[in-house]
């Protein structure tokens, strides 16, 4: 693990970068433009206060530059911790025939219930034991993880489909199937493969409540589901989600105020800590 306050600095450089260009775009090159807004939506200037299409506007250029960086945290996270990250690694092996026959026939049985029948909840254990007596021909199989981390110290490879706390069915489904694949391959090529969401936004990971994702997962109890900072903690080691917490935490109050003074042009409010993790 390394030192906490090497990794909450490179946490926080991560994170500035990317609030500087948020910035950058909502002052210069993509500013709101109150006039243009009560061109476009006539209607919507008449009932409702310029300030809150203000802060739409930067709510949605915040949001997509934050989606991008998720990743770019995972990675300096596990360099910091484990020794070695990259995003976008691909992975090759080879998987017996049946075992892909068998991946299929899961996620089939997940995705379509049996007429008459319940919908059958998703088992990991179960599911992944059905798979591996599977046998037949070696195909190779290539799986693109999101992140690919390593432990340097004690030689373990991790794959991570990493999510944002509220993924879609689809997305989920898709990475089912990879990690799956992942696991079959004979012999192994990583120690672990997860699927991993960012942060909870219900708290504590036995609230988790989501129902889109369920449909592939326990979400609540599969081994292979990490949420929030048991995330965190696996790919960067004991303290990462903390040393996470205090890099926002200790810039926060910054960005807030420029944000106040800057963009939406009024006086932070007394209670401007208010929103520290």
């Amino acid at each position: 693990m390394a030192d906490s306050q090497e990794m909450k600095l490179a946490i926080q450089s991560v994170i500035k970068i990317m609030m500087d260009k948020v910035m950058n775009r909502v002052l210069n090159t993509d500013p709101f433009i109150k006039e243009k807004y009560q061109a476009d939506k006539p209607l919507y200037a008449a009932l409702i206060p310029d300030e809150i299409f203000k802060g739409s506007h930067f709510e949605r250029r915040f949001v997509t530059s934050f989606g991008k960086a998720w990743e770019t945290l995972a990675v300096v996270a596990a360099k910091e911790g484990l020794g070695y990250g990259v995003v976008g690694h691909s992975i090759s092996g080879t998987v017996k025939e049946e075992r892909l026959r068998r991946i299929t026939q899961v996620l089939n049985k997940l995705e379509h219930p049996e007429k008459g029948r319940k919908r059958i909840k998703p088992d990991w254990n179960e599911e992944l034991a059905f798979i591996l007596e599977g046998g037949g021909e070696d195909i190779p199989v290539t799986i693109v993880c999101d992140v690919y981390a390593e432990d340097r110290v004690n030689n373990k490879r991790y794959a991570f489909e990493l999510k944002a706390p509220l993924p879609n069915s689809d997305q989920t489904k898709v990475s089912k199937e990879k990690i799956l694949k992942l696991r079959s391959m004979e012999p192994l090529k990583i120690d672990g493969a997860y699927y991993a969401l960012l942060y909870n936004p219900y708290g504590r990971k036995e609230d988790y409540a989501w129902s889109f994702p369920a449909r592939w997962f326990n979400m609540r109890e599969d081994e292979v589901v990490l949420i929030g900072n048991e995330f965190w903690e696996k790919i960067g080691g004991t303290g990462t989600y903390q040393s996470f917490i205090d890099a926002v935490n200790e810039i926060g109050k910054e960005y807030k105020e420029k944000i106040y003074r800057e963009f939406l042009e009024i006086e932070p409010p007394s209670d401007i800590d208010k929103g520290k993790l």
